[in-house]
């Protein structure tokens, strides 16, 4: 049976597992209102034309192809795994911990007398990365049994000759005492479409809609706004302060002797620039969170 979506909806797909929080996160500062319920797969949007479901990453691309929805965020690396024909709308570069993409690493055990890559020859390594995997070691010429792996795929690597797995951090690698060989991948997320659901023009605009106010949400997330009032006379030395690549909104006040100046800045460097800024005059210094920065 093939499966039609309702030509009254657009059917939205959310990953599920990892990354589920950090895209209820994006979606709700992008404003868009998902609730999900611990029962159920099917989320409620607070859009009418917008319907929703749940599906891992890894299984994403697949019915986006099909046409099961019209549209879904996963990663790079699991279209690329699927051999997907899919529309990449945007890359979404965030991930479950960080603003960053995640890396598919090969790697042994420390203690491994596998030195380079060429030493795996006739030997066998664990992933959920299948296919992109036996096609890197084919590539290079390497015969190597690649096996699917359910999980917990750093504890297969003192079983089996290697695995390949993913990392954000490194973090768990160095836990498990593991050595990197090489980087078969890096993957960020994607927002990818249907084709025959971008030929369809309301689609299509909802979807790029959709696409500009969640890279915007990406943007903010580490930015933050900064106000404050300056006086007249203080303001080319409180705007040399102020990062170069930003041109502050400059307003005026009742007081013809002052200004408001706003500007948009990351917020490592505010922590930094606040007080510069109070020692060279300005007043009533304001910080605020940002849900969308749309370039």
């Amino acid at each position: 049976m093939v499966h039609k979506t309702a030509e009254d909806k657009l059917v939205l797909g959310i990953p599920k597992g990892s990354l589920q929080d950090s895209t209820l996160d994006l979606f709700a500062r992008a404003g868009y209102n998902i609730q999900i319920s611990s029962r159920s797969y099917v989320p409620v949007v607070d859009d009418e034309q917008i319907s929703a479901i749940m599906f891992r990453a890894q299984e994403m691309s697949r019915y986006v192809e099909d046409g099961v929805i019209d549209a879904g965020l996963t990663g790079h690396d699991w279209i690329q795994e699927n051999g997907s024909d899919v529309i990449e709308v945007a890359e979404l570069v965030y991930a479950k911990q960080n603003l960053r993409p995640v890396r598919w690493v090969l790697a042994v055990a420390e203690e491994s007398p596998v030195r380079e890559v060429a030493d795996l020859d006739g030997g066998i390594v664990a992933t959920e990365l299948v296919n992109v995997t036996r096609k890197y070691f084919a590539d290079k010429g390497l015969n190597v049994k690649v096996e699917f792996s359910w999980g917990a795929t750093e504890v297969k690597a003192r079983l089996l000759d290697a695995i390949v797995d993913v990392t954000e951090t490194g973090s768990s690698l160095k836990a498990n005492k593991l050595r990197v060989l090489d980087t078969l991948m890096t993957s960020t997320t994607r927002f990818i479409a249907n084709k025959n659901a971008m030929n369809t023009p309301w689609k299509r605009q909802k979807i790029e809609n959709m696409a500009l106010l969640l890279g915007g949400a990406i943007s903010a997330r580490e930015k933050v706004g900064l106000k404050m009032n300056v006086p007249r006379k203080d303001l080319q030395a409180i705007t040399a302060i102020l990062p170069a690549e930003k041109s502050p909104t400059i307003s005026a006040l009742a007081d013809a002797d002052w200004v408001a100046v706003e500007v948009i800045v990351s917020e490592r460097v505010e922590r930094d620039l606040v007080p510069q800024l109070k020692r060279a005059g300005a007043t009533g210094i304001i910080t605020y969170p940002l849900n969308k920065v749309i370039p």
